[in-house]
């Protein structure tokens, strides 16, 4: 009996994908929601914050895409009393699995920034 293999296709003349930083940049941002108690952070002009942070927005995340690797800018806010640095350790290794699993690429930095700790009540002012 003659055992004939497949012999595998050539990949010369096919295309290369390439992933877009602000692609990278959206997905970091959803990755993030993924996890309890973190949070989005204020948007900022010349470095002074432009509203609050607030837990249920998106993180801000900047991305840096070179060939087949990337890494990661994110600023974001941490649910008080959680640990910063239990918090930020388990986002940065979150961020590295799921943005490389969902872009394709190999993510080999995180730096994250956490811009305020949110306090678990909501604070209500009032004008008098």
């Amino acid at each position: 009996m003659t055992t004939m293999t497949a012999a595998a296709p050539e990949t010369e003349g096919r295309g290369v994908l390439t992933v877009a930083g602000g692609a990278v940049e959206r997905i970091a941002a959803r990755a993030i929601t993924e996890l309890d108690g973190v949070g989005g952070a204020a948007s900022r002009v010349l470095g002074i914050a432009v509203g609050g942070e607030d837990l249920d927005q998106d993180a801000k995340v900047s991305a840096r895409v070179t060939g087949t690797t990337a890494t990661l800018d994110v600023r974001l806010s941490v649910k008080y009393p959680l640990s910063v640095r239990a918090t930020t350790e388990t986002a940065r290794k979150h961020l590295i699995h799921r943005v490389g699993e969902l872009s394709g690429l190999d993510v080999t930095r995180v730096d994250i920034t956490v811009t305020a700790l949110r306090s678990a009540e909501t604070e209500t002012r009032r004008v008098r």
